[in-house]
């Protein structure tokens, strides 16, 4: 017997957690189909943070993005009973005065106001050493294992949720949509990086990025900021950090390498004379959803109306993806346009 579903959903890392919750909520029927092995989502450290780079660029429509992260991640806390975003500042270290010129630059700009504070040349922590310092406001990470976990019991409640591999080939497209014994309205692909090789997406145009991270332990109590220097350390307890992260678009796999890993280490190792005493707890590497143009993926395919696409959103998803699942759910529940829409790509792209 089949089952009609509004939407079946490729992958339950955060994407597709958030789009199938932001469904579920306008009343939808859903089911988030997962293999369960690592995503990018289940190793990212989920760290939000607006403003990027050493010219330290405020991210666009950040007026919108940061206030539904906060009241959605706020939201989910509430419901499952659990911290879900913790909020901290981060410590941006600068390593010379061109770096400390354009901190004092954006000091005196409107759109950076109440981003930057404590902004000095020379030290602000004992163990980290830098030409000079700013603190950054508006950030912090989500805690990521926790809440895609309890979205998967929050599904699972409602048999919203199956532990299977998608065979491209198993999908029916006509004369109407089916997998399994499901007969969905609309299917939704948030597969991470997989999505480059998805028979009806690939054709977009992806920049994957490998990343690692190092889970480190020290004797020595670490501050409880986030500390960026180009990379950045993340405290989770007193004498724990995850560091991160690298970006290669080489040897795209979701192996640890030890080039990586030594890479990290030296970095960490310009800014903290005692990384040589650190114990390295975990490696971890994945490869991060990136796109050419920097813009999340978003939209139907131009041929199957039915086929859908969320994904793309690279190493600020946990910033990005809650204004952009609201978004996506009301296009395709109120026929309202996609932003970042596909559609950008359909006369360069799309084999005709």
């Amino acid at each position: 017997m089949s089952r009609p579903i509004d939407y079946l959903i490729i992958g339950q890392g955060l994407a597709g957690s958030l789009l199938a919750w932001e469904l579920i909520s306008r009343n939808h029927s859903v089911m988030v189909v997962d293999p369960e092995h690592n995503n990018a989502s289940k190793i990212a450290a989920g760290i939000i943070n607006p403003i990027a780079g050493m010219r330290f660029v405020l991210a666009d429509e950040i007026e919108r993005l940061l206030p539904a992260a906060r009241q959605l991640y706020q939201h989910l806390a509430d419901v499952f009973h659990h911290e879900v975003f913790v909020a901290t500042p981060m410590l941006r270290l600068l390593p010379n005065e061109v770096a400390y010129q354009h901190v004092q630059q954006r000091l005196t700009q409107a759109p950076y106001q109440g981003y930057f504070s404590d902004c000095a040349r020379g030290h602000a922590l004992a163990d980290f050493q830098s030409y000079a310092y700013a603190y950054q406001q508006h950030t912090g990470y989500v805690l990521l294992p926790k809440l895609l976990a309890s979205i998967k019991s929050f599904l699972c409640q409602r048999d919203s949720y199956l532990s299977a591999h998608v065979d491209y080939s198993s999908l029916q497209i006509t004369p109407q949509l089916r997998w399994q014994n499901f007969t969905p309205k609309h299917v939704i692909f948030c597969e991470g990086y997989l999505g480059a090789e998805n028979p009806w997406f690939s054709w977009l145009p992806f920049q994957l990025a490998k990343g690692e991270i190092l889970s480190l332990r020290h004797d020595r109590e670490q501050p409880k900021t986030i500390i960026n220097y180009g990379h950045w350390a993340l405290p989770l307890q007193s004498q724990h950090l995850r560091v991160g992260a690298t970006f290669s678009h080489q040897c795209l796999n979701t192996l640890p390498t030890a080039a990586a890993k030594e890479a990290l280490l030296h970095a960490l190792r310009t800014v903290n004379a005692h990384v040589d005493t650190f114990t390295c707890l975990q490696h971890d590497a994945h490869i991060r959803p990136c796109t050419r143009d920097k813009q999340p993926f978003l939209g139907r395919h131009p041929h199957h109306s039915q086929l859908l696409i969320f994904n793309g959103f690279g190493a600020k998803g946990s910033l990005y993806m809650p204004w952009y699942a609201q978004q996506f759910a009301k296009a395709v529940t109120q026929h309202t346009a996609f932003p970042a829409d596909i559609q950008r790509f359909y006369d360069r792209h799309f084999p005709c």
